[in-house]
């Protein structure tokens, strides 16, 4: 059983791959889709009002925007600061993903955190990052091969 009409299936198709580049791209989308924009918008708020979708955001091409240095960073940190640390993290600039793992990774490390460099020497961000934290015991996770880099497409 379908729960979206047919211009809102043509719109979570268009929704889930690449957005138009244009100066108004959700009016472009809803016109693809026989809706108009603000039906497109409404009905986008509904569904994350009903938790069905989370977010509508830009996802970055690091590569193309010139950060060749991609590391997993996690860290043990005591239970009692894992939100403050998780929230202190989130906010430096050169982080795009930070999260609690649970089970902890190696019974230990229970802070994730997406560190993206334009140089390959993070040690000073390391630095930084352990400083604001006051967390000496981390562990550096890199990727040392792709095989596929795409997002999920559900419909």
């Amino acid at each position: 059983m379908n729960i979206f009409s047919t211009g809102q299936l043509k719109a979570a198709r268009i929704l889930q791959s690449d957005i138009p580049l244009s100066p108004r791209p959700f009016a472009a989308i809803a016109g693809a889709c026989g809706l108009t924009g603000d039906e497109l918008i409404a009905w986008i708020r509904d569904l994350i009002r009903q938790g069905v979708i989370r977010k509508v955001t830009a996802i970055l091409r690091h590569q193309k925007a010139g950060y060749g240095k991609n590391v997993l960073v996690v860290w043990s940190v005591p239970p009692e600061a894992l939100d403050a640390a998780g929230r202190r993290l989130a906010e430096l600039p050169y982080i795009s993903h930070c999260y609690e793992r649970k089970p902890s990774f190696a019974g230990r490390y229970n802070l994730f955190s997406m560190l993206h460099a334009q140089t390959n020497d993070i040690s000073g961000l390391l630095q930084e990052m352990s400083r604001e934290i006051f967390c000496p015991d981390f562990l550096l996770l890199e990727s040392l091969e792709e095989y596929k880099k795409t997002s999920p497409e559900y419909f």
